[in-house]
């Protein structure tokens, strides 16, 4: 345990993890805005890139599981600022990247950097707050963490309407020492006394399964995989998921251990979680496609369209305490639920002719109920975790919410891809056409979501959102 004052701690700990996830959370939304951009520079169609917004995804689903273990064993101090550092250095090879699979490269060593980033600081937060406190601390850190989905497409719009799209990466040079002086000062060092060791055949299992899943998705997209090919690969990925689920109950010191799945508001908050985060997780892929190429949008009006889905999630996390604590989590699970599908089925109404007021809107809206599902959702998952096992049921947590956004983000490209087909990936209408239906299908699978959490009781929760510990 750190030497640091309790007080200290608890004053500067959430500033601390808020600046790391302000550097994750803008770069994964800066780059959104300028994948035409990108494209325009590599000479391929945007759809093509977007194995540069799910490869980064991809990595932190594939690396937080092992970050976990990590901080269990070297402190949280320590392995947070080796994330910072990879997460630094592999932005700058981004902005020097000169082909897209060396962008993706460049990506997936973010994705590392910022899988050790993310589960260390929420483990911190769980081990430095007590329940009670959790729902405000882990809002607190969020409401900072907010800013870089605010400025990201922006500043993204800006600088590729201004300058070039490599300075896009950049930027996160100074946020990355600013963070890592922070974490010098006041992070934490929690490290665990029994030293677990690291589950080498369920870190390959599970990795290689959600990879070749994810990849799977993103190839049949483009139909480059003929059905029987696809089929063979889909059967090997499931395999290796339940070799996994069939090794992790028989280890003694299983990489995730699907045992907290038993606890009942645990396993509604990740799976339900999981396929509503599937629904969202492609909107900040499609949503710049469709400003940009349908609707020909400059990159920095794209930008500002964004903005005030984010003005409205920094918002909502003032309220989402008192919400809860009045209606509770079942009842607001499952109307909010809707609500999102709704909004994001909404879009496909969205073209040339759409008043640029309406879109804003609409942003708001979505940024408004979005804000207050994953505030929910994220507290939920610990309402009745006991604290030996916080640190298991953080990693289980956040690699379930990583690889639900990157099977998003291939769920979206795969549907607008499929309607796309091999016609020009040019053309305005078809391009808003395809974007049409995949905003339908994804608002369907968000809204079909609302029916895990019927399976909430009314009190569940409660020792989470109305401040005490429940018997």
């Amino acid at each position: 345990m750190d030497t640091l004052n309790s007080s200290v701690t608890k004053r500067y700990l959430p500033w601390v993890v808020a600046a790391a996830l302000f550097m994750e959370q803008l770069d994964a939304t800066i780059v959104n805005t300028a994948i035409p951009s990108i494209a325009a520079s590599f000479d391929v169609t945007p759809l093509s890139l977007k194995s540069v917004v799910s490869s980064y995804i991809l990595a932190l689903a594939v690396g937080i599981p092992v970050s976990g273990w990590m901080a269990d064993r070297f402190g949280t101090r320590r392995v947070f600022s080796i994330a910072i550092i990879v997460f630094t250095i592999a932005s700058i090879l981004c902005g020097l990247a000169v082909t897209p699979e060396m962008m993706v490269a460049a990506r997936m060593l973010q994705g590392l950097g910022g899988a050790m980033m993310m589960p260390v600081g929420r483990l911190a937060i769980i081990r430095t707050f007590p329940k009670s406190e959790l729902l405000g601390a882990m809002n607190f850190v969020i409401i900072p963490a907010l800013i870089g989905p605010l400025l990201g497409p922006t500043v993204g719009g800006l600088i590729v309407h201004w300058f070039s799209w490599r300075y896009i990466f950049f930027i996160n040079v100074p946020v990355g020492i600013i963070a890592l002086f922070l974490v010098y000062r006041y992070m934490p060092d929690h490290a665990s006394e029994h030293k677990r060791p690291l589950d080498v055949p369920g870190l390959i299992l599970f990795s290689s399964g959600t990879a070749l899943l994810s990849w799977l998705l993103e190839v049949f997209g483009e139909h480059t995989l003929a059905p029987m090919t696809a089929l063979a690969v889909l059967g090997v990925s499931l395999g290796l998921l339940l070799a996994y689920a069939v090794h992790a109950s028989n280890a003694q010191f299983p990489l995730l251990r699907l045992g907290l799945f038993r606890i009942r508001t645990f396993r509604i908050s990740v799976l339900g979680g999981f396929v509503t985060r599937m629904g969202f997780g492609g909107l900040p892929f499609l949503l710049p496609l469709l400003y940009q190429v349908g609707m020909g949008l400059p990159a920095w009006k794209s930008g500002l369209l964004m903005m005030p889905s984010a003005i409205a999630a920094m918002g909502m996390k003032l309220f989402s305490q008192r919400l809860l604590k009045r209606f509770g989590y079942r009842q607001i699970l499952i109307v909010n639920t809707i609500c999102i599908g709704v909004t994001i089925t909404t879009f496909s109404q969205v073209d040339s002719g759409t008043p640029l007021a309406a879109i804003a809107a609409l942003g708001l809206m979505q940024g408004f109920f979005a804000s207050m599902q994953f505030s929910s959702m994220n507290s939920l998952a610990y309402a009745d975790i006991d604290a030996k096992d916080s640190s298991m049921a953080s990693t289980m947590s956040s690699s379930f919410q990583q690889l639900s956004m990157s099977f998003g983000l291939a769920a979206g490209s795969l549907v607008a891809g499929w309607y796309l087909g091999n016609v020009v990936k040019t053309d305005p209408v078809l391009v808003t056409n395809a974007l049409h239906h995949a905003f339908l299908t994804l608002g369907l699978i968000t809204a079909a979501s609302s029916f895990l959490f019927w399976r909430l009781k009314p009190n569940d929760g409660e020792s989470i959102s109305r401040g005490a510990v429940a018997e």
